[in-house]
């Protein structure tokens, strides 16, 4: 049983949901619930073949773990918070974002899964490159590295 309540991970490795359940479950817990954000072969009307993301690890490790410490208190009970995001360039269909939640009730679980992904958005310094199937490539509009109001 891990002793600290949330992992965060960023890697250029496979993404694993698996271990992210592993890492959420708990015996008494009776749900885990799960986002796994995938590349996809289009955006805005553009084929795309594959997506590259650029990382700041140090502040995206912290604004991970700063996320799934925000998220526990939402849990108003024991809960496990499993956050992991790819970096490098990753081909269509492949997992790019991974979060697992383990608590002892859907509601809470659901609840803190979307809060993670729709907060991770906004908050992580992740930037993405969109690679076309005509040959060229954009960057997406992403984190600023900006404080909010800035």
């Amino acid at each position: 049983m891990p002793s600290q309540p949330f992992h965060v991970v960023i890697t250029d490795q496979p993404l694993d949901l698996m271990e992210a359940h592993r890492f959420a479950a708990d015996p008494a817990f009776g749900a885990i619930a799960s986002f796994v954000g995938v590349v996809r072969n289009n955006n805005e009307g553009r084929a795309a073949g594959a997506v590259t993301y650029d990382v700041h690890e140090t502040l995206a490790m912290k604004a991970l773990e700063e996320l799934c410490a925000e998220s526990l208190k939402m849990a108003n009970g024991p809960a496990r918070v499993y956050a992991a995001h790819a970096r490098g360039r990753l081909a269509v269909g492949e997992a790019s974002v991974i979060i697992a939640v383990g608590t002892p009730h859907r509601k809470a679980a659901f609840e803190i899964c979307q809060f993670m992904i729709d907060n991770l958005k906004e908050r992580a310094p992740i930037w993405k490159n969109e690679h076309y199937l005509e040959g060229d490539n954009a960057w997406l509009a992403g984190n600023s590295l900006e404080a909010p109001g800035k």
